[in-house]
């Protein structure tokens, strides 16, 4: 499995319109979405190897 950095860094921008709120949702979204996929993809025993179970999927693709 490879590790996936899913870090934004939004330097630079500083326009809070509507336009960079919609990118900022719309990548938080891609993020937990992605974390969701991988997570998913692990086995019980992998995911308790690092303290979840299936029921955390969501909490942890959530979290900011």
């Amino acid at each position: 499995m490879s590790a996936i950095d899913t870090n934004r860094v939004h330097g630079g921008m500083r326009s809070f319109g509507f336009g960079s709120k919609f990118l900022a949702a719309m990548a938080a979204w891609n993020d937990a979405r992605v974390t969701r996929n991988e997570l998913s993809r692990l086995s019980d025993r992998e995911l308790d190897d690092i303290g979840l179970c299936r029921g955390d999927i969501e909490r942890v693709a959530r979290a900011r």
